[in-house]
């Protein structure tokens, strides 16, 4: 517990977290790496060389600030980093490290600012919140080792098979090396894939949703190809494109995530909106209810560039034959002859509130989306104007948390 001071002294520095909170961040990450290099394996150099683990640690340490004094408040999004964490082996180890390097951060930055009352409060306050984490990372840890087939850590799997999807994405099946069975997972969840890739020094960390549901004998990804093979995005998808082939072995943690299918409405009508490679969860959520829930009532949105771009036509026609009550509309900014002749095109531009009016919802509808950040602003301001409550949209993008 903090004494009433130290909570005090850690609000009073919200208007200055507020104005350099990402400076703080990026030079404690900085800093961190110069020290513990080692650490590289863990964390997305992709995520760190575009800024988004800074802007996402920053706004978490605001939030911690603010919400000092009644940090269940703050819980969801704890849970969702924690479940990051596990997927990638952080362990109680670690965080001693980036409490030392985020003060010294904070006393660099803040200059004569960061007074010693100061440090020793934010001092207190982390090691609080540390104990939060690590004490739900550790049951995360136990779940996803003490289930049927799970496993602490990294453990081996071999590329059983690989399919062309669309003209950008390939769907990888994995096959534990040991010939395990598969823990069970939600519809939703992802895995970490660590890769080992020729000219970089250090290892490459990937989270890939699981595109198809659970109790099969392999994990199925959806990776999308980036088209700048030199970014920090591109190392990791194009490696996998061009010379990850059956038989080849990765290295996998247990499926982690929170933004998963809540099956326990049978009845509950949901859409799935989706841009891009943000498909990738829902077929793992649309083959689950395919399987459990066929009577469910299912609207599918997906916006692409057109048809060669889009995974998984064939396979969401196939629900047509097995949801009793499904809808499926295709949105393309740029289509094809042939994309304007399919039978579930919808619209030639992008998903907007007009064509999502088009699809008469029951009020007590969920919706679940995954895209771009564009996209999912857009999709949320959409909802919102149209009277869906805040409660009813679930929302997943691939990268750190941000705010939206």
């Amino acid at each position: 517990m903090l004494s009433q001071q130290t909570i005090n002294i850690i609000k009073s520095t919200v208007p200055a977290l507020e104005v350099k909170g990402n400076e703080i961040t990026t030079l404690f990450y900085k800093t961190l790496f110069e020290n513990y290099p080692e650490l590289l394996n863990i964390f997305n150099q992709a995520n760190q060389k575009k800024g988004r683990q800074q802007t996402a640690l920053a706004n978490t340490v605001l939030a911690a600030a603010k919400h000092i004094d009644q940090l269940e408040t703050i819980l969801p999004v704890v849970k969702q980093i924690a479940q990051k964490h596990r997927s990638l082996a952080v362990k109680p180890e670690h965080y001693p490290i980036v409490g030392e390097y985020l003060l010294k951060a904070i006393k660099e930055v803040l200059g004569d600012a960061a007074t010693e009352e100061i440090l020793t409060a934010w001092g207190d306050a982390y090691g609080v919140i540390a104990g939060v984490f690590i004490d739900i990372e550790k049951d995360m840890y136990e779940e996803a080792s003490s289930q049927k087939g799970g496993w602490l850590d990294f453990k081996e799997f071999v590329i059983a098979d690989r399919r062309k999807e669309s003209n950008v994405i390939t769907s990888f099946y994995l096959k534990p090396i040991d010939g395990v069975v598969l823990p069970d997972f939600k519809p939703g969840q992802y895995i970490t894939i660590r890769l080992r890739v020729p000219g970089e020094e250090y290892l490459v960390n990937r989270q890939y949703s699981l595109s198809a549901a659970s109790g099969k004998d392999s994990f199925r990804i959806s990776v999308k190809r980036e088209t700048a093979p030199n970014t920090p995005e591109g190392k990791a998808s194009n490696f996998l494109h061009e010379y990850v082939n059956i038989g080849d072995t990765v290295e996998l943690t247990a499926p982690a995530g929170d933004f998963v299918l809540d099956l326990g409405q049978p009845a509950k009508p949901i859409v799935f909106l989706s841009g891009g490679v943000g498909i990738t969860p829902f077929m793992s959520m649309i083959q689950t209810v395919a399987e459990q829930q066929p009577s469910r009532p299912v609207t599918f949105i997906h916006a692409s560039q057109n048809g060669s771009a889009q995974a998984f036509k064939n396979e969401l026609n196939s629900y047509n034959e097995v949801l009793t009550n499904y809808r499926l509309a295709f949105a393309y900014s740029n289509p094809t002859d042939e994309d304007l002749t399919d039978r579930h095109f919808g619209k030639h531009g992008y998903v907007d509130a007009d064509f999502l009016g088009q699809f008469e919802q029951e009020m007590n509808t969920d919706y679940y989306l995954c895209g771009p950040v564009a996209f999912l602003r857009s999709m949320i301001a959409a909802l919102t104007n149209m009277g869906v409550s805040q409660e009813q949209i679930h929302y997943e993008f691939f990268g750190p948390a941000i705010q939206l």
